[in-house]
């Protein structure tokens, strides 16, 4: 019996070959949650991912922020809660950093994603 972890036509690759191939973000309808999907290479050694929710304006802070150790899958998909803001609307910018072993300042590889959270109707700009 074979069991494979990838698709039949996705070739695990070693660490220098491995990257994120998607990040996206979606909000949901309560404005203070945020879906993640995150997609990398198929790899023969497992990867650390470090993503990150920031605000996008002139007083950048993280939001909310979690940590993936050594996973075993290619395809990811996370639920980011916002977090101290009196309001969720706004700029974000999501960021991820691939890495391996313990030194998150030298990832293999980065990517980041903007999107917005809208205001709710009638609401007034703060």
């Amino acid at each position: 019996m074979t069991i494979n972890f990838f698709e039949p036509d996705a070739v695990p690759q070693p660490p220098d070959k491995v990257k994120i191939e998607l990040l996206e973000s979606s909000v949901y309808e309560d404005r203070w949650r945020v879906r993640v999907a995150l997609h990398v290479t198929p790899f023969q050694v497992r990867p650390n991912l470090a993503i990150a929710l920031l605000t996008d304006n002139d007083d950048t802070a993280l939001v909310s922020e979690l940590s993936v150790i050594e996973t075993m899958h290619t395809k990811m998909e996370f639920t980011m809660h916002i977090r101290g803001v009196p309001d969720p609307a706004g700029n974000y910018v999501l960021k991820a950093r691939l890495y391996y072993g313990e030194d998150i300042l030298k990832p293999f590889d980065q990517k980041s994603h903007l999107f917005s959270i809208p205001r709710l109707e009638g609401q007034d700009a703060r």
